[in-house]
């Protein structure tokens, strides 16, 4: 259960600032850090909207006052010392004055070669890029004729996707063990089967008017019921 502290217990700096780490709720991205005076900070629980302090201009400024990107607060959270803050957002637009959607775009040289591992946040990012074909259909897009065609078809994909992705784990199970490239071929196969049918997931969650965070939700609140399907009921799908 998370603490709350008054906003006199934060450590402003001699300079009677805090910095304010921004992260958008809904993908887990970073999407800026700002600094926050405690009027900034005031100003920012009672709109419900970031602000902050400028040090070059010496002023206040309400993120998305000039470009209409303006960030709702759903969050505030205070780190162990109190003095840093972490604000998860809903983000209209970009974060970044440059039009990006967050103002880390870049990797600092001579770590470019680190292997890639994943993120979750993709999920997050391709949902927003079938919303953006659903809104702006082009021609030769494959998600826009999914979407177009309809929920049978979308339902049927599915149905190949998971039993590909059956097949494929049955193919890869007596691997576990073998750390030889064929070995290490029929597990990239699981994952490879496993990413289509979370691509056409997200297709059909688009399609029903389903956001990707309303699934992680349902998820969220399996994970705080103690006890299995046996005990608890048939609806109880918890570790």
């Amino acid at each position: 259960m998370m603490e709350f502290v008054n906003i006199k217990e934060i450590a402003f700096d001699k300079n009677g600032l805090v910095p304010a780490v921004v992260q958008e709720a809904r993908s887990g991205k970073v999407l800026m850090v700002a600094y926050m005076n405690s009027e900034s900070l005031q100003k920012t629980i009672e709109t419900g909207r970031t602000w902050f302090y400028s040090r070059s201009r010496q002023k206040l400024w309400n993120k998305g006052e000039e470009s209409g990107h303006f960030q709702e607060v759903r969050e505030i959270s205070v780190d162990c010392d109190a003095d840093t803050l972490l604000i998860q957002v809903d983000q209209t637009g970009a974060a970044c004055h440059t039009g990006h959607k967050t103002c880390f775009f870049r990797g600092l040289g001579g770590t470019e070669d680190k292997e890639y591992t994943g993120s979750l946040t993709i999920l997050s990012d391709l949902q927003d890029e079938i919303k953006e074909k659903r809104q702006h259909p082009t021609e030769k897009s494959y998600t826009a004729y999914l979407l177009e065609t309809g929920i049978d078809k979308i339902g049927k994909k599915i149905g190949e996707e998971a039993s590909e992705v059956i097949i494929a784990g049955k193919n890869a199970d007596w691997a576990v063990a073998d750390k030889t490239e064929k070995g290490a071929a029929l597990r990239d196969e699981v994952c490879k089967e496993s990413a289509d049918l979370l691509y056409h997931l997200a297709v059909l969650w688009e399609k029903t008017g389903v956001g990707v965070n309303d699934v992680m939700a349902v998820l969220e609140a399996r994970s705080h019921v103690k006890g299995n399907k046996k005990t608890v009921g048939h609806l109880d799908k918890t570790f």
